[in-house]
């Protein structure tokens, strides 16, 4: 699934779809994927155009969020939480899921906010991930607080 190729990676993430509702067999990161999407009602019309969502931009600078790199956002944490790397994200996880009473859907979408700066950042910089930095993003949006840029 890791690729630099924009269109490669996103039809691993049609084809994960396309088989689900087919009810073919999935491999497991094509579970992970479909367990994002399915959280996700408002990309499935997007899954469902096939080859046609490939091309799609999605620009920032519209409002527009890319439905892609949310769900990799998803998937990321996922992997992050089942290693437990960085240290401590999982007490974070499970201390969010409580700031935002019991709903683990919103708590991601708070932590994804710290990843997806994170990762802004170190594209920005040219610098590498800084695990410190971002464990206390999510200690800030656990307490309510906003994330310092």
């Amino acid at each position: 699934m890791f690729t630099q190729d924009r269109d490669a990676l996103r039809q691993t993430y049609l084809t994960a779809w396309r088989k689900a509702r087919a009810g073919e067999p999935l491999a497991p990161v094509e579970r992970l994927i479909v367990e994002v999407a399915e959280r996700h009602p408002e990309y499935h019309a997007l899954l469902e155009q096939g080859e046609s969502a490939l091309g799609r931009e999605w620009l920032p600078e519209g409002g527009e969020s890319n439905p892609f790199l949310h769900m990799a956002l998803h998937i990321a944490l996922q992997e992050q939480l089942s290693t437990n790397q960085p240290p401590g994200i999982r007490r974070l996880y499970q201390g969010m899921i409580a700031a935002c009473l019991g709903d683990a859907h919103a708590a991601e979408h708070r932590i994804l906010d710290c990843l997806a700066e994170e990762l802004w950042k170190i594209q920005r910089d040219g610098r590498e991930f800084r695990p410190k930095a971002y464990l206390r993003c999510i200690k800030r949006r656990g307490s309510g607080q906003r994330p310092r840029a």
